[in-house]
């Protein structure tokens, strides 16, 4: 299939030729939902602890004598009512992450991609460069573009690219190879160069 593509100055390109596989995809909602959970379960560190009452130190003694003080009868200052004491359902470090297949992985970014493509939110141009390394060369980059909250995707990212546009919290930067279901969702428009395209139908085919 052929679609526009654009320069930098937002001017149309001979159409370019990319693959059926990639972006015509049907949309699969329930996939999708299920790709981007278990993306962020994986990024989840797990590593919360908590200690029981057999594994908080000291209480072997018996606080008091078990009749005659009027009080309710204890064993140990470590149970879990006592202000020493250990928690009752205590936290253990576990693992969040779910099992999905690179099929469904794949699937799930030729969806987003194939329908970002339909609403009009995915732009290709023919390269992704800046004057110099300050965000006045980003924002005008954005401005020729028409675009504000953004994902720029590269087949390699400049210096001088990253520079421009780290200061800008509503511009997201990163290379074909590091793409992500989240972040493909995550920004009004993607903007992605020729070669990316081309890197991205070479890894998803």
């Amino acid at each position: 299939m052929q679609i526009e593509s654009l320069n930098i100055q937002n001017k149309t390109q001979a159409p370019l030729e990319i693959s059926e596989e990639v972006f015509a995809v049907s949309y699969n909602k329930a996939l999708i939902h299920q790709v981007v959970v278990a993306y962020q379960a994986a990024a989840r560190a797990g590593t919360k602890a908590q200690k029981t009452r057999a594994e908080v130190s000291g209480g072997g003694a018996k606080p008091f004598k078990q009749k005659g003080t009027g009080r309710a009868r204890a064993g140990t200052t470590r149970g879990p009512i006592w202000r020493t004491g250990g928690v009752t359902f205590a936290a253990r470090p576990r693992d969040y992450s779910q099992k999905v297949n690179k099929k469904m992985y794949r699937l799930a970014i030729k969806s987003i991609l194939s329908d970002l493509l339909r609403s009009g939110r995915l732009i290709i141009v023919d390269q992704l460069e800046v004057e110099s390394a300050k965000t006045k060369s980003a924002l005008a980059l954005l401005s020729a573009l028409k675009v504000k909250k953004v994902l720029l995707v590269s087949e390699q990212i400049s210096e001088a690219l990253y520079l421009a546009v780290r200061n800008l919290y509503y511009v997201g930067l990163c290379d074909a190879r590091s793409l992500d279901p989240i972040s493909l969702i995550s920004f009004d428009h993607i903007v992605m160069t020729t070669e990316s395209v081309r890197q991205l139908e070479e890894q998803l085919v």
